[in-house]
């Protein structure tokens, strides 16, 4: 019998929802999450490959620019935080965001702000309107970008309607 019952927990344990795991958020920001709630989450994959699991908690019951969010990030692969920022500064360049200045600024304060990630860790980011954002990496601060207009290109590339990944957006919409 217990076979059995070993059998049954391990058939549920595999077909419980993603959400039964969702990422905590940084303790810097449990203060806040009292106002936050899980909107949705999704998984990036580039040609099978799964590079990350996203998940986005929102104040009140949807998504918008004006009020606070937190983007969290999960790793399934190693990545240098220098290609992290790189690729996250040519897709806000392909949003719209072309202002050369500007553009080299933001890939320099991203590489800064992004560390090396290996699978399992986490970068999170929190949109504060009107003031910009804090990036964590495991937990940790690793910076604020006091620059609106860099926090509204970079979470973007995720939630604009022309993101790359549309299923993805709508899945960290909670439209899926």
């Amino acid at each position: 019998m217990s076979r059995v019952l070993a059998l049954l927990v391990l058939v549920f344990a595999l077909a419980a929802p993603a959400s039964a795991n969702v990422p905590s958020l940084p303790s810097d920001l449990q203060a806040e999450s009292a106002n936050l709630r899980l909107l949705g989450q999704g998984r990036m994959r580039w040609f099978g490959l799964h590079l990350y699991d996203a998940t986005l908690w929102v104040q009140g019951r949807e998504w918008q620019w004006d009020r606070t969010f937190v983007l969290d990030i999960r790793y399934a692969r190693s990545f240098s935080g220098g290609r992290i920022a790189e690729v996250s500064a040519e897709e806000m360049a392909r949003l719209g965001f072309r202002d050369q200045r500007k553009l080299v600024l933001w890939r320099e304060q991203m590489r800064k702000a992004f560390p090396d990630v290996r699978d399992g860790d986490h970068i999170t980011g929190v949109f504060r309107p009107g003031s910009g954002v804090e990036f964590f990496h495991q937990g940790r601060s690793t910076a604020v970008i006091g620059d609106p207009e860099f926090a509204r290109a970079f979470f973007s590339i995720w939630l604009d309607p022309a993101t790359r990944e549309p299923k993805l957006r709508a899945a960290l919409l909670g439209q899926q």
